[in-house]
C-alpha cells in the first residue's frame, strides 16, 4: 500500500505540480486549500506525513500544525512547513514550537523535499539515551521513555526533535558532536545528501529558549565542529 501524504496549501499549481511529483515516487495525496480543509480531510483519512504551507487564507499552517499537535489522536503525524514569505530564523523557530518536523523555504528542491520525507518515514522515533534511563543533573530531569524534560520541577513544552537533541547532547557531557552526527542520530538524515546545519541551528536556538538561560549556557556552540554540553 502506497503511503498517504497530505498537501495543504492555497496554491492550486503548488498542489497539482507537488501532488503530481509525489505521485510519480510511489505517494499517494491527497489535497486539502487550507488549514480548515486540511482537518476535514483528516476525519476521514489518516495519511502518514503532512505537508502544508504557511500561508494561507482562514487556518494557515501554523495554526493548523497547532490544531493537530494539540490533539491525541492526530498529534503523532508529522508535519513539514514550506514558505515562501515566513523566511526568518524567527518564523521557522515558531514552526518547529508549534511541532513541525521539518521547515522548508520556497522555492526548494524537490529531491530534497523527498529526501525528508523519505527520512521522516523510514526513521523510527529516536531514542538517544537507551532504555528508561532518567538523568537527573544541573536542576532538570530528563525522563528519555517517559518523553517528558523538566526543569526546576516544571514541565517543559518541548517537541519531539527538541527532546531527542537534548538527550543525546546531556548523555555524552562535554563530548563535542558534529552537526552531521546530529543530523543523522536525530533527524534520521543521510549527510551525504543532506547536510544543512541550520536545521540544527534553528533547534538549539529553541531549546535554549525553553531552558532558561542557566541551562542554555552549558549548551555550547564548538564552531566548525558541532556543539557539546558542559
Amino acid at each position: 500500500m502506497p503511503k498517504k501524504i497530505l498537501l495543504v496549501d492555497d496554491d492550486r499549481e503548488m498542489l497539482d505540480v507537488l501532488g503530481r511529483y509525489l505521485g510519480n515516487h510511489g505517494f499517494s495525496v491527497l489535497t486539502a486549500r487550507n488549514g480548515a480543509e486540511g482537518l476535514a480531510v483528516l476525519s476521514d483519512a489518516r495519511p502518514e506525513l503532512i505537508i502544508t504551507d504557511a500561508e494561507m487564507p482562514g487556518m494557515d499552517g501554523f495554526a493548523f500544525c497547532k490544531k493537530l499537535k494539540t490533539s491525541r489522536s492526530l498529534a503523532p503525524i508529522p508535519v513539514i512547513i514550506m514558505s515562501g514569505k515566513k523566511i526568518t530564523e524567527r518564523d521557522m523557530v515558531s514552526g518547529y514550537g508549534e511541532g513541525a518536523e521539518d521547515y522548508i523555504i520556497k522555492p526548494f528542491s524537490y529531491p530534497v523535499l523527498l529526501a525528508k520525507v523519505n527520512a521522516i518515514l523510514r526513521r523510527a522515533r529516536p531514542r538517544p539515551v537507551p532504555g528508561n534511563t532518567v538523568i537527573k543533573k544541573h536542576g532538570f530531569e530528563l525522563d528519555p521513555g517517559g518523553r517528558a524534560l523538566r526543569v526546576s520541577g516544571k514541565t517543559l513544552k518541548v517537541t519531539s526533535k527538541e527532546l531527542d537533541l537534548f538527550s543525546l547532547l546531556v548523555s555524552s557531557p562535554g563530548r563535542v558532536l558534529s552537526l552531521n552526527h546530529l543530523l543523522e542520530t536525530v533527524w534520521g538524515y543521510d549527510p551525504a545528501r543532506y547536510n544543512n546545519p541550520h536545521t540544527v541551528e534553528v533547534h538549539i536556538s529553541n531549546l535554549r529558549k525553553k531552558l532558561g538561560p542557566r541551562l542554555a549556557a552549558r549548551i555550547k556552540a564548538v564552531p566548525g565542529h558541532g556543539y557539546k554540553f558542559e
